[in-house]
């Protein structure tokens, strides 16, 4: 073979050569990078986030209201699943008053200061309409386009919310409602129009300057006419302006016309503002009205 072909074919032979280990360094090089990529999508799938979810929500449609409702659901847990008494909620959406009701509960349970309870939360579409009674202040009326229709709200919750939660859940046949503020104003007024249709009743600084003051006027009468026998009535007071004194004059309606076989309590929070007070006033009412009994009780 010619000098000159032979330089040729060595040329040749470390030409291929060269591609060979080019292409398996490619080769290593992708291969590489796929098991980075792999890497990368496991640890992307380990750390990827999920929904965190504490219970239940659904909307059920109202046809006493005219719109859909969606109602919050929080289940504490109870000894073999049994059936859960039910406290209802308004002002209970997610962006309300729903989570951290829910943790009061749920800690509440765990640490054995109150019996398990289930939580119903009604999430607002018109809060001052559904909270509020009719009112004949000017005042009142300019706090939001339609007010005063808090009977269209309780027969909401009595006829068609009450079923509802009863055929989805199991329940027991006790009931208790919370509310702070307007929703307060709403759980005071529906004790002294309708006791019968809870057997604990717990309100945080209701607004009780609605109309005039216009339920504690009317509160003496209506404790005297309508049975209010084996019912919890929890009211709690801050030292907000002016609370103090509401809270007085609804002690002396109390002290007035004494309802038979009711229990009821005011707990003042002098130390709490109205923005406050919800928080602490609902862990003593858990602890005061939901209390397990003495034989249920752990150690210390």
């Amino acid at each position: 073979m010619r000098a000159a072909d032979r330089h040729t074919a060595r040329h040749a032979h470390c030409r291929g050569a060269a591609l060979t280990n080019r292409r398996t360094v490619l080769q290593a090089a992708a291969a590489l990078a796929a098991l980075a990529a792999c890497a990368r999508a496991g640890a992307q799938s380990a750390l990827a986030a999920a929904p965190l979810a504490i219970g239940d929500t659904f909307m059920l449609p109202s046809s006493v209201l005219g719109e859909n409702r969606r109602i919050n659901v929080y289940n504490a847990p109870a000894a073999n699943g049994a059936p859960l008494p039910v406290l209802y909620m308004p002002d209970g959406g997610l962006e309300e008053d729903f989570l951290h009701i829910a943790g009061l509960l749920q800690i509440s349970v765990a640490s054995g200061t109150m019996r398990p309870f289930m939580l119903v939360g009604i999430e607002n579409t018109q809060r001052r309409r559904d909270l509020t009674g009719p009112s004949d202040d000017p005042e009142d009326r300019k706090i939001a386009p339609v007010i005063g229709r808090s009977e269209a709200f309780r027969a909401f919750i009595r006829t068609e919310l009450m079923p509802a939660i009863s055929g989805r859940y199991r329940t027991t046949g006790e009931t208790a409602i919370v509310g702070e503020s307007l929703a307060g104003l709403f759980v005071m007024e529906t004790y002294f129009v309708a006791p019968e249709m809870f057997d604990t009743y717990i309100a945080v600084d209701p607004s009780l300057w609605w109309n005039r003051e216009g339920l504690l006027a009317k509160g003496a009468a209506q404790l005297r006419t309508r049975r209010h026998g084996n019912k919890t009535l929890f009211v709690a007071a801050s030292g907000e302006p002016g609370m103090p004194a509401l809270a007085g004059r609804l002690k002396q309606v109390f002290d007035t016309a004494a309802a038979p076989g009711l229990r009821f309590e005011l707990a003042a929070f002098p130390e709490e503002n109205h923005r406050t007070v919800y928080h602490p006033a609902a862990l003593r009412a858990f602890r005061t009205a939901f209390r397990k009994p003495a034989e249920q009780r752990g150690p210390g």
